[in-house]
């Protein structure tokens, strides 16, 4: 399965349209980057009304319970909809946990390792985050991290999904789903490279072309 890594509703509502896509993260980052000045609350529901699945939104919150109470302020504006992002930590764990308890979906992010994910996925987390382009910053391969925690997960037949996200490079969703994760969160600048080949280009211009001059007819 394929998720938006976007917190821009245009480029969001873009890439639903192709029937593709099932679910939206976003992170701090990507907000700044998209969206510094807009208020948080209008731009998720935004996202929401051109989306669906469930739509990612990452605590910022230190203390445990000011994430709680984060976290049920933004499970408020969309209850079956709503993902809490949770960073991974003790206070996430508990957190996590927390959530979980009282029906909350979670996404523990900003992981690197299986360790980390396998821990994730038995406080209860709905989604486990493994940050590909991260990993490899450190020089290192993120498929066996995603090998081993999938089969762990299926091993103990846990609730949670493995996500991949901070994908810089078309490849990384290949690696990533043939790795095995459930889920890969995708850019929309890179949606839009997986659509395209240059033998399909040439492909689909010599049909074209082939079409339009048969029998002499108009070029």
């Amino acid at each position: 399965m394929l998720f938006v890594d976007s917190t821009d509703p245009a480029e969001i509502q873009q890439i639903f349209s192709w029937g593709v896509a099932c679910g939206v993260t976003t992170n701090p980052l990507i907000f700044a980057r998209e969206a510094g000045g807009a208020d948080l609350e209008q731009r998720i529901r935004e996202v929401l009304a051109v989306s669906r699945g469930h739509v990612s939104v990452e605590l910022l919150a230190e203390s445990e319970p000011a994430m709680i109470e984060e976290a049920e302020r933004y499970h408020g504006w969309a209850p079956d909809r709503i993902c809490i992002k949770v960073p991974i930590g003790e206070p996430g764990l508990r957190v996590t946990h927390l959530l979980r308890e009282r029906g909350i979906a979670t996404n523990v992010t900003c992981m690197m390792s299986f360790n980390q994910g396998y821990l994730a996925a038995l406080s209860g987390a709905t989604y486990a985050s493994i940050f590909s382009g991260r990993v490899r910053d450190t020089g290192f391969d993120v498929r066996p991290a995603i090998r081993q925690l999938r089969a762990q997960i299926d091993r103990e037949e846990l609730a949670a999904k493995i996500i991949v996200g901070s994908i810089r490079h078309m490849m990384d969703v290949n690696e990533a789903l043939g790795a095995g994760a459930h889920i890969v969160t995708v850019p929309p600048a890179i949606f839009r490279k997986m659509l395209r080949h240059p033998k399909s280009d040439e492909a689909i211009a010599e049909f074209g072309a082939a079409w339009r001059g048969r029998g002499g007819g108009r070029q």
